[in-house]
């Protein structure tokens, strides 16, 4: 069991990271997907390339510290690697679907690791199989791989013109990596949805699903990869090329409003200035009478310092989080999963007794952590607490790569925002404005989805079939 169904937390699919052109890649890698590992706990892999162009893989399920070690690391030799961290949403968990997964094949052997969601992975599965495909997992990633190998008409051309084809067939949400004996190929949907950049360090070129991998190795920011862009790395340099003439960005909001460091940047906008503003615009929106300004640590702590500064009361440490608690923990009982919020946060009575919080949160799923927070804080000698979350309410499931699940369990799908104050045993509760998030990051163009349930992609599936099939 993992920890998805035992937490209120949402978590992204998984983050990517490649090198080309640099001396022991894959060690880099390695500190890249360090600073990745907020995007995924549940398994993590590395493939490189070696002078003779082999590619040679080692993955396993755990954190990339459990996962590797400097002898593994070592054993992958090479100017040329890639690598992923996961979270599993489509197909679940599993050594065989943690990536990046690696294709023997007579046409030239090639890498390919995948953060994001495919909406359209069911019929594009059925097609493969129907036309001889076998595959080794569950996770809709393989398929990219299958698209590309499908045909044997003509071997001689660049495997550029198998790889736009086969990102014209697949819909949704996706930043791949794609890495032959010779080349890394970065490929980004046409809808922008997930972020995708690249970087240049000394003589060489990195990408990475967020710019603070960048800084842990020391590599120099150089663009966002483009919507509907395949940007090709090798000898002759970065060779881009446009795979669809429809492109938007629509970056998910999420990536600025929890998932994404706040020490990144995704299309020129820091997510740390991002959460802070929507801090105090939800200050603006929604003051409240109160003493203190309480951040739920790590991702609401920007937001808590915007509406601090914007409201004028001061930010105090409330709550406090156990760094070191394990990643994943089984509650077989509710008792437990009690002692289990306790253990990962604990208020600091001194400071918030006699007082009247304000609680920053980023966002409420499920609401259950959120209770325990302020249950928490009101025993712990709170006289009054009022909630204020960054984000609009989430009412809707994700298909993009979020573990966001069935309408049941959203809190806010389907209750009124009192009964949701209720619920939550707060004396108030106010959630951000969506406009509010445009204006945050000065942008025209975003995913709320999950708040207002209009998808940017077709589905291919309801949300009814869907949560049948308990996908979501």
């Amino acid at each position: 069991m993992t920890e998805k169904y035992q937490t209120e937390e949402i978590h992204e699919e998984c983050g990517v990271f490649g090198v080309w052109g640099v001396p022991d890649a894959a060690s880099l890698v390695y500190y890249g997907l360090h600073a990745l590992q907020h995007r995924g706990q549940e398994g993590c892999g590395i493939v490189a390339v070696n002078d003779e162009g082999y590619l040679k893989r080692i993955k396993g399920e755990g954190l990339v510290t459990e996962v590797f070690d400097e002898s593994k690391v070592s054993s992958l030799p090479g100017s040329m690697a890639i690598g992923h961290v996961r979270y599993s949403t489509t197909g679940g968990g599993g050594i065989e679907n943690v990536q990046p997964f690696l294709f023997r094949h007579n046409t030239g052997d090639f890498s390919l690791a995948h953060n994001g969601n495919l909406v359209n992975s069911a019929q594009l599965r059925k097609y493969l199989e129907d036309r001889g495909s076998l595959f080794q997992s569950s996770s809709d990633s393989e398929i990219l791989a299958h698209l590309i190998k499908k045909d044997a008409i003509d071997r001689r051309k660049p495997r550029i013109f198998a790889i736009l084809e086969a990102l014209n067939m697949i819909e949704g949400a996706f930043a791949f990596l794609i890495m032959t004996k010779n080349r890394i190929y970065a490929c980004r949907d046409k809808y922008g949805l997930r972020p995708l950049s690249i970087a240049k360090l000394g003589e060489g070129y990195v990408i990475s699903s967020e710019t603070c991998a960048f800084d842990t190795i020391g590599a120099e920011f150089i663009r966002d990869i483009e919507p509907g862009e395949v940007i090709t790395v090798d000898h002759h340099g970065i060779r881009s090329r446009q795979y669809s003439e429809y492109k938007r960005h629509a970056m998910c909001a999420m990536e600025y409003i929890y998932f994404a460091r706040p020490d990144s940047d995704i299309e020129g906008c820091n997510v740390h200035s991002f959460r802070k503003e929507t801090g105090r615009l939800l200050a603006r929106e929604a003051p409240a009478d109160a003493d203190i300004v309480v951040g739920v640590p790590d991702s609401s702590l920007s937001a808590a310092m915007g509406y601090a500064e914007e409201s004028g009361l001061p930010y105090e440490m409330g709550l406090i989080k156990n760094k070191y608690i394990g990643r994943t923990f089984i509650f077989p009982s509710q008792a437990m999963r009690e002692k289990g919020v306790r253990m990962k946060l604990s208020a600091v009575k001194t400071i918030v007794k006699g007082k009247r919080v304000v609680l920053i949160d980023d966002s409420v799923v499920r609401g259950t952590t959120s209770r325990r927070i302020v249950r928490m804080l009101k025993e712990a000698g709170a006289s009054e607490v009022h909630v204020r979350i960054a984000s609009p309410q989430i009412k809707a499931p994700c298909f993009y790569g979020v573990d966001i699940s069935t309408y049941e369990e959203l809190l806010c799908a389907h209750k009124s925002l009192e009964e949701v104050r209720e619920y939550l045993a707060a004396d108030s509760i106010a959630f951000l404005s969506e406009e509010a998030l445009f204006t945050a990051g000065g942008r025209n163009e975003l995913c709320l989805a999950c708040f207002s349930g209009r998808y940017p992609t077709a589905l291919y599936q309801s949300i009814e079939e869907a949560n049948k099939d308990g996908k979501f």
